[in-house]
C-alpha cells in the first residue's frame, strides 16, 4: 500500500514524463523531402544569393576601378593612365604588369568595400 507521499511523488513522476520534451520528428522520407530538407537546414538559397550578390558586386567595383579610379589615378600621376596595357618583355615573354596591377588594385577596393559592409552589418545587428 502507498503511503500518501509514495502517492504524491508518483504523481510528480507521471507530470514530469507528459511535461518532458517529445523526441525530434523523424526526418522525411522520399528524395524531394530529403532535399527540401536539406535545403532549409543548410540555407542553400540564402548562400546562392549571397554568392550571386558578390559577384554582381565584384563587377560592379571592377568597373568603378577601370571607368573611374583608375582615370583619376591618370590625372594625378601622368603616364599611369595606360597601367593595364603596361608590359615588360624579357627574352621573348611578356610579363603583362599592368593587368596585374589593375587587379591588385581592383582586389584591394573590392575588400575595403566587403569590410565596410560586414561593419555595417554588425552595427546593425545584420548577422
Amino acid at each position: 500500500m502507498l503511503t500518501k507521499e509514495d502517492e504524491m511523488l508518483e504523481e510528480l513522476r507521471k507530470i514530469r514524463e507528459a511535461v518532458e520534451k517529445a523526441p525530434p520528428p523523424q526526418p522525411p522520407k522520399g528524395l524531394w523531402n530529403e532535399f527540401k530538407d536539406f535545403l532549409s537546414k543548410y540555407k542553400v538559397l540564402g548562400l546562392a544569393v549571397a554568392f550571386v550578390l558578390g559577384l554582381y558586386l565584384g563587377t560592379l567595383v571592377q568597373a568603378l576601378v577601370k571607368d573611374f579610379i583608375m582615370p583619376l589615378i591618370g590625372l594625378a600621376i601622368p603616364g599611369v593612365s595606360d597601367l593595364a596595357t603596361f608590359s615588360v618583355t624579357v627574352m621573348n615573354q611578356v610579363f603583362g604588369i599592368g593587368d596585374f596591377l589593375v587587379a591588385l588594385i581592383t582586389f584591394l577596393i573590392v575588400a575595403f568595400v566587403v569590410f565596410i559592409i560586414v561593419k555595417i552589418a554588425k552595427r546593425w545587428s545584420i548577422d
